[in-house]
């Protein structure tokens, strides 16, 4: 739940990856997400109630970012389309704070993600939910309660290609701004379909925790499958050192 005093206390350490000659990824999914959601923005200030107040603080991030580096390198923002529960954050208001983010010129491209971590972790990454996984990285009693109750709040979805395609669809359509596609992407069928309807970039994670060289696999030969099953253990080795447990 987001309360307190002004949230806008943006630094300058986006000048490092100016340094470091990388672009910058702002992650308007985290925190910044937490303002634009109903559900847990309940601030009765000039950061919520409307949807214009609740995208100052994603807004404001991203003109500090662009202000800091300026157009010496890229910027991309990953932005959540619907939090994936009833009265939270919605499509159609995902959709006009990317025009206005458009609007403002702070953004090179934006990643389109899903889900709040803080109230359906599970609707972005689809697949199994690694509920005795995550168990295991915690101590008594807290693992017993994780065991006991983690299917409600870490639910199961069915996984399929290109999972968030449908929706990100509704943002191509609406903007000119370039746009990152994710959600299982692991053949290149589906690459080149992203990239048909005017998408211009993929991204990936989870299959490259399983095989670092699937790029350079499907470069190769175009029919290569990935080896990633979706079990989504990767997921609670965050508090260990993100990888594939898989992989031995």
């Amino acid at each position: 739940m987001i309360r307190g005093s002004s949230p806008l206390g943006v630094g300058g350490g986006a000048g490092a990856a100016v340094d470091a000659g990388r672009c910058a990824e702002l992650a308007l999914e985290s925190a910044a997400s937490s303002f634009l959601s109903p559900k847990l923005n309940h601030r009765k200030d000039a950061y919520g109630g409307s949807l214009e107040n609740r995208a100052k603080v994603a807004r404001g991030i991203a003109r500090a970012v662009r202000d800091e580096v300026g157009d010496r390198i890229a910027i991309t923002a990953k932005l959540n389309m619907e939090d994936g529960v009833p009265g939270g954050f919605a499509i159609d208001e995902s959709i006009q704070v990317a025009r206005w983010l458009q609007d403002d010129g702070s953004v090179d491209a934006l990643e389109l993600t899903a889900g709040s971590s803080l109230l359906n972790a599970m609707y972005l990454f689809r697949g199994d939910a690694p509920i005795k996984d995550f168990a295991a990285q915690f101590p008594q009693p807290q693992r017993l309660g994780i065991r006991l109750l983690g299917n409600s709040f870490l639910r199961s979805y069915p996984y399929e290609e290109a999972y968030l395609l449908e929706s990100a669809r509704r943002f191509r359509a609406a903007l000119d701004l370039p746009l990152i596609l994710l959600g299982g992407i692991t053949r290149r069928e589906t690459m080149d379909q992203a990239m048909a309807e005017g998408f211009e970039f993929v991204a990936m994670a989870r299959a490259l925790l399983r095989e670092p060289d699937l790029i350079e696999r499907i470069t190769a030969d175009r029919n290569t499958t990935s080896q990633c099953i979706h079990c989504n253990r990767c997921m609670p080795t965050i508090y260990t050192g993100t990888h594939c447990p898989l992989v031995v």
